[in-house]
């Protein structure tokens, strides 16, 4: 036959639209022509497939041949399309049966030589190739990542040769089992590696129970990254879609995936120099952030005025909504962003105010120039901030039997408090909208008098009031407690009294 119809995907986002490659051989003087929109990589695949068909001792067309990369519209990039198209010249030019193809898709660069080499995104490929229900051949190398999807009919290869013997239908190719990875995770980071910070480890806790925001004060050294970094372990485990999700964006993404963590939280920690492009993601061909990149994980922003206000402001979106779009001229992508904003800053520029050594030398001026670095807005959308101050030497100087919890007994506080929230209104305390607040986290008339009180005094938001009933329902939550007490809203209470910008943070 002079035409050969092979399905592939492409790349759009965390989506994999399908892509038909539509090969057609005719008279004419030799040339290879690819439509359809391509990038100058899907062009390059001229000569990666011509090289390859030929070095495999098969017989390269004489034709004119055109490959139309449908739909039109949809942008087309990388080297994902080499094995359709060099299969379908095979089959358009009688080489390869054309029914052996049948209820596959295919995807994969090919090397000069024919060797298939991996590509990206090939999770989000075989998700679609599984709704599809379609066997799916790729490249060895993305098999497990594209055997995590349950049910999924994987078929790697490792060689365009054993791709045509599938076909031909001498050598199948089986299908990929996924390597066996335990549904436990492991964090080597514990909570009991803190020497003190009760009080800010009990901020973790429900910070982690709840899902919600934290910033952390404190000057130099005195364990706020420690304790950032600890968080994941005491996270509430995702679920097998939360995991996908997830993967799915890491798989995008040009560091690639491994599949050995995929179920384990991510905690993302970009330098305060990251523009907002590396913050919410972009490019002429957009690609995930670190926002993105944290979904479902923890983003840990360290030295937060150091950053950029026009980088940091690009974060009240999606802290919202949990997600973000991204559009350019040819095309708008949106990837999920549903990510847990830790944070941590010194007191002043120097580090040192309040400190117990008094070494803080800082002007008025210089310690509310260097504060007001964090506009209101955003501090407005931080559900919880704390002090970490120095640990004492008598601290520092005790044995690893008389601290405090290990990552683990927290973790199962957390797990339960967390399993209520799921069973009260199916999402955690943290997306919780205005009618479920109104539901969900009712006040007696003795609460809702302090409540007032806190708000005349802290000049507070209608979205710092609806935070501090979220975080006090969590409160309750941890307690085991089925109604917000005085004692729960107090403290919630106390993780906003220097979110008011118009007061200093210390």
């Amino acid at each position: 036959m002079s035409v050969a119809v092979i399905y592939s995907r492409a790349q759009d986002g965390i989506n994999a639209p399908l892509v038909t490659v539509e090969v057609h051989l005719s008279r004419g003087l030799p040339g290879f022509t690819i439509v359809g929109l391509p990038e100058t990589t899907v062009k390059e695949s001229k000569e990666r497939v011509r090289s390859a068909i030929l070095n495999n001792q098969f017989d390269f067309p004489l034709s004119r041949i055109t490959v139309n990369l449908a739909p039109a519209d949809l942008p087309k990039e990388g080297g994902r399309f080499d094995l359709p198209i060099a299969l379908g010249i095979l089959i358009a030019s009688g080489q390869l049966p054309e029914k052996g193809i049948l209820g596959h898709e295919v995807i994969g660069e090919l090397s000069l030589t024919g060797e298939l080499r991996s590509i990206h995104g090939a999770l989000p490929v075989s998700l679609a190739v599984h709704e599809a229900q379609r066997s799916l051949i790729l490249p060895m190398k993305n098999a497990d990542e594209a055997a995590l999807v349950e049910g999924a009919r994987c078929k790697p290869a490792p060689h365009l040769l054993d791709v045509c013997a599938h076909i031909c239908g001498t050598r199948q190719l089986p299908d990929h089992q996924a390597a066996q990875i335990s549904a436990t995770t492991y964090y080597d980071k514990d909570l009991n590696d803190v020497y003190g910070h009760e009080h800010a480890k009990r901020a973790l806790e429900i910070a982690a129970a709840g899902g919600h925001n934290l910033l952390m004060v404190g000057p130099p050294g005195s364990g706020k990254t420690m304790l950032a970094e600890r968080l994941p372990g005491i996270m509430p485990p995702m679920t097998n879609a939360q995991a996908l999700e997830t993967a799915a964006i890491a798989s995008i993404s040009k560091k690639g995936f491994d599949a050995t963590f995929w179920r384990q939280r991510i905690l993302r920690s970009p330098h305060h120099s990251a523009s907002a492009i590396a913050l919410v993601g972009g490019g002429s061909h957009p690609k995930p952030g670190e926002i993105s990149l944290a979904h479902n994980g923890v983003l840990f922003l360290d030295e937060l005025p150091e950053f950029s206000r026009h980088v940091l402001e690009v974060l009240r979106e999606p802290l919202e909504s949990g997600r973000i779009v991204i559009s350019r001229a040819a095309n708008q992508v949106e990837y999920p962003a549903n990510f847990q904003l830790i944070a941590a800053m010194n007191p002043c520029p120097c580090g040192y105010l309040g400190d117990a050594s008094s070494r803080c030398r800082c002007t008025e001026e210089q310690i509310n120039r260097y504060q007001y670095k964090i506009s209101g807005p955003l501090l407005d959308r931080l559900d919880m901030i704390i002090e970490v101050h120095s640990i004492p030497e008598a601290i520092i100087q005790q044995t690893r039997d008389s601290r405090a919890e290990t990552s683990t007994m927290i973790q199962q506080r957390v797990i339960t408090a967390f399993n209520k929230q799921i069973e009260r209104c199916g999402i955690s305390n943290s997306a919780l909208n205005t009618s479920d607040i109104e539901q969900f986290c009712v006040l007696g008339d003795t609460d809702k008098s302090l409540l007032q009180t806190a708000t005349r005094k802290l000049g507070l938001s209608g979205r710092a009031i609806h935070r501090i009933l979220k975080v006090a329902r969590t409160i309750a939550d941890i307690s085991a407690s089925e109604n917000i007490e005085t004692r729960h809203l107090s403290e919630a209470i106390n993780y906003r009294k220097k979110t008011n910008p118009s007061q200093s943070l210390m």
